[in-house]
C-alpha cells in the first residue's frame, strides 16, 4: 500500500489551468483499481492519495505522469506502508 502526498509548490496559482488533466489522471487511477481514496490536505496544502495493488516502481511511474507533477505544481512524496494492525474492514489491504 502507498500513501502519496502531493504538496503544492510556489506554482500553486497555475493549478487551475491543469485541474481537468489532473482530475482525469486521478480518475484513471480509480478506474484501474489502484487508487482507493483521494482528498485534500487542509488548509489548501495539496492532496493525499491511498494506492493499493501496484509495485513501488509502478506507483512512482504513475505519479510521475500526474500533470500537476509534470508542471511542478506539486511535489510528490510516496510512502510505502506495510499494514500491521487493521480493522477487519480493511483486511483486503493485507493481501497485497
Amino acid at each position: 500500500m502507498h500513501i502519496i502526498f502531493l504538496r503544492f509548490t510556489a506554482e500553486k496559482a497555475r493549478a487551475g489551468a491543469f485541474m481537468a488533466a489532473h482530475n482525469a489522471w486521478l480518475q484513471h487511477g480509480f478506474d484501474d483499481g489502484i487508487f482507493l481514496m483521494s482528498g485534500g490536505l487542509a488548509p489548501g496544502l495539496g492532496g493525499v492519495i491511498l494506492a493499493h495493488g501496484s509495485s513501488a516502481a509502478e506507483i512512482h511511474a504513475r505519479v510521475a505522469a500526474d500533470p500537476f507533477v509534470i508542471e511542478g505544481i506539486v511535489t510528490a512524496e510516496i510512502n510505502e506502508v506495510t499494514p500491521g494492525r487493521l480493522d477487519e474492514r480493511l483486511n483486503f489491504l493485507r493481501a497485497a
